[in-house]
């Protein structure tokens, strides 16, 4: 596989790229992202191997991010896919600079274009659910920027299946523009998205794009037992160990899940990294995996990941260590019992 081996992006027609460039660590507000003259090489890097889909935040390292952003794309912009967020507080303080109503929609909207130096979102997330905003406003708020030429395409992160549902079922009900992508943490350390969110984009059309395919770091094999600790910090730490602490993904398990992949690692002569989003890719729901870098280093890496193939035993081993524990009402149904009682003894096609 190659970054230019494009796919489609859920239920639209537009073409992305395996692996998404994400800049998160562009810039360093926050303590520990990469400079401009860094982060520059990364963005060179990724487009220089074909990679077309870069995904920021109004809010990631407080504006820095896009800016920098703005300034790499400006010679290629209409070879790019360029994905941002709303959501997140702008204006600490002011509660109307955050939140999913139409006010912050069309202000983080109008920012992230100064800030991009563009004329238009190709892909425009809800960053996260705010779980006080009326679904319907959300939507045609969105709908009114896509026929306004603001943004072209809508989606959806870290927000619960049955309100992404409802949301969706709402866009297609009243010729609403639907969300087609889908951003949720996933890695061999979170594996609950498979529950519900996982088969619910499949079903209505959004592809899936994980953040943290990495686990924050910690399927890269930079922590130990030793480093395990939960904080429940609201800061953004200054240091990353600080930052995945705070994720909760410092913890005995998610070790044992990196010792695991460190182990096939060796096997094939790749990186622990490599193997972690190697994994995330096999997924069908998966569409680009967002990786993050720090270094030029750290992103060619990364990129390596393409070339990964992990054998059926391998993958096997993988997904034992790392499985999650089964929820209701799966758990329920899928009892030998109950499967006896819906069926009455007999074998039936699954669909899909």
């Amino acid at each position: 596989m190659k970054l230019d081996d494009y796919r489609l992006l859920g239920r639209s027609g537009l073409r992305v790229s395996p692996l998404s460039l994400g800049t998160m660590t562009f810039g360093s507000d926050w303590g520990w992202g990469a400079d401009s003259t860094e982060a520059r090489r990364i963005f060179d890097l990724y487009v220089d191997r074909g990679g077309n889909f870069t995904d920021s935040a109004v809010n990631y390292t407080n504006g820095a991010a896009e800016r920098f952003l703005g300034e790499f794309i400006s010679d290629k912009r209409e070879k790019l896919v360029i994905a941002t967020k709303f959501t997140m507080a702008r204006d600490p303080g002011n509660p109307n600079s955050g939140g999913n109503h139409r006010l912050n929609i069309v202000r983080s909207v109008e920012q992230s274009l100064r800030q991009l130096a563009t004329d238009r979102l190709d892909l425009l997330y809800l960053h996260a659910f705010d779980m006080t905003t009326r679904p319907d406003e959300v939507m045609r708020a969105l709908d009114d920027l896509v026929r306004a030429g603001k943004i072209l395409y809508p989606g959806i992160c870290n927000t619960p299946a049955w309100r992404v549902a409802e949301m969706q079922t709402l866009a297609d009900l009243r010729g609403l523009s639907p969300f087609v992508a889908l951003q949720i943490e996933y890695s061999l350390v979170e594996r609950t998205t498979e529950h519900e969110l996982m088969p619910m984009a499949e079903a209505l059309g959004l592809g899936v794009l994980p953040w943290s395919p990495l686990g924050g770091g910690v399927l890269a094999g930079k922590y130990s037992r030793a480093d395990v600790v939960d904080s429940r910090e609201a800061a953004v730490s200054p240091s990353r160990k600080g930052v995945i602490a705070a994720s909760g993904h410092l913890n005995a398990r998610s070790i044992e899940i990196a010792e695991e992949v460190r182990a096939v690692a060796g096997e094939i002569g790749a990186t622990p990294s490599q193997v972690a989003l190697a994994w995330t890719l096999l997924h069908p729901a998966v569409v680009s995996p967002i990786i993050g870098a720090r270094t030029t280093a750290q992103a060619e890496e990364n990129l390596g990941a393409l070339d990964v193939e992990l054998s059926p035993a391998q993958r096997a081993r993988l997904d034992a260590v790392s499985a999650p524990d089964p929820i209701f009402p799966a758990r329920f149904v899928d009892r030998p019992l109950v499967q006896q009682l819906i069926f009455g003894g007999t074998t039936v096609a699954r669909r899909a």
